[in-house]
């Protein structure tokens, strides 16, 4: 996964399908340890399908920035992850963005 900071204050995460997705996450993590409260966006684009796992570690990862005060976005969603996101309810928990620039542009702005 690459993971590349666009910004002093924004982190970009690009995930891909499991397992690897666990690990990037994983890594994420420990990164936004180091870190002093950065802005995430999670580029999705290539993610097919989430399980439990998947959500319980997106959930985490929200919970993690916003507790640093800062913002999570999700761009790319695929139609299977976005029917996943409605049944589950976390449609209405995540902010998302069609596409990484929109997204990207959103966290710079503060919208």
């Amino acid at each position: 996964m690459p993971l590349t900071e666009w910004s002093e204050e924004i982190l970009l995460a690009e995930l891909g399908e499991e397992p690897g997705f666990s690990e990037e996450m994983g890594n994420l993590m420990a990164r936004l340890a180091q870190a002093r409260g950065v802005h995430v966006v999670l580029d999705l684009r290539a993610v097919r399908t989430l399980n439990s796992s998947n959500l319980a570690q997106l959930l985490r990862l929200r919970k993690k920035v916003l507790a640093q005060g800062k913002r999570l976005r999700l761009s790319g969603v695929r139609d299977t992850v976005w029917s996943v996101l409605i049944v589950t309810g976390l449609d209405k928990v995540f902010d998302f963005s069609e596409d990484l620039s929109a997204a990207l542009a959103s966290v710079q702005m503060g919208l």
